[in-house]
């Protein structure tokens, strides 16, 4: 498993202005990365071939791979026009994905707020966000890309949610980014629901969170689960999550892939970062 960086942890530093995807790459490679996530958070790639090309050079300078292309999409609550402009604005973004010469990209599909994650506006929402998922991924099959969606957006966010979903689009390039921590947000025992859904995974993310009970409202910088638990961004290795045991859960399934860590704590992202995939690296280490 090769150990690296969401740029998405750094995010706030480029939105600052204090580094560029181009700093941030060579950044992670200085601090023991081995591959880069591509999130344009702080920049685009949309329309900037030059910039493309520069990410491919600089990555291949530092001597760390790009491991995907991750973007932003939802395919619910549009007009059936909206719908379709949504479905190829993404497939002009897996252009951008097979220019970075990646062959795994991930995309969102659905978010709603917490009351209206319901049963009953999951099975109506599912069909059509299957349908979108599966052309994006035909699509993708062109350029050799396995696309993918993360549990992310608190209504396609619990481990059997995303597998309906991996199973209605029904090809072998769709799967799924587990992330280890995204699933406190639907109030799931991450442990268990990686086991879950490690055999549909492209793809991990290593994020870890501190949590608390609905009755310990920490105030500020917290936010809630869909059962109202306090839930904070953590340094990899900080939290309450059992990251060793979940690592072991994946080396264990056979997954040999990227692990990315995505940090998004109130430390300073750069701190947060270089201890995340420090720890991230001596847990590997450590396992059997």
């Amino acid at each position: 498993m090769k150990t690296g960086l969401s740029s998405y942890s750094l995010s706030r530093a480029i939105s600052a202005g204090e580094m560029d995807i181009l700093t941030a790459i060579q950044w992670i490679a200085e601090n023991g990365g081995q591959h880069v996530e591509i999130v344009p958070a702080g920049f685009t790639l949309t329309d900037n071939d030059a910039l493309v090309k520069a990410i491919v050079a600089k990555a291949a300078a530092a001597g760390i791979a790009i491991s995907s292309y991750t973007i932003g999409a939802s395919f619910i609550n549009k007009t059936d026009a909206e719908y379709e402009q949504e479905i190829e604005r993404v497939k002009k973004e897996v252009d951008i994905a097979a220019a970075l010469g990646v062959k795994l990209m991930r995309h969102d599909a659905a978010s709603r707020p917490i009351p209206e994650t319901t049963v009953e506006s999951f099975e109506a929402d599912l069909p059509k966000v299957a349908a979108a998922c599966r052309s994006i991924a035909d699509y993708a099959g062109q350029y050799g890309i396995t696309t993918s969606v993360e549990n992310h957006g608190y209504h396609f966010q619990s481990s059997e949610r995303i597998q309906r979903l991996v199973l209605a689009v029904g090809r072998d390039n769709f799967r799924t980014t587990v992330d280890t921590g995204n699933f406190l947000c639907a109030d799931e025992d991450p442990s268990v629901a990686v086991k879950n859904n490690i055999k549909y995974a492209s793809m991990i993310h290593l994020k870890d969170f501190y949590r608390r009970a609905p009755e310990q409202d920490p105030g500020e910088g917290w936010f809630k689960s869909r059962a109202g638990y306090y839930l904070r961004g953590a340094i990899v290795g900080h939290g309450d999550i059992n990251l060793p045991a979940i690592l072991q859960i994946i080396k264990d399934s056979g997954y040999d892939g990227f692990l990315s860590i995505e940090f998004e704590g109130m430390e300073d992202c750069r701190l947060g970062s270089r201890i995340g995939m420090q720890n991230t690296l001596r847990f590997l280490s450590e396992l059997k």
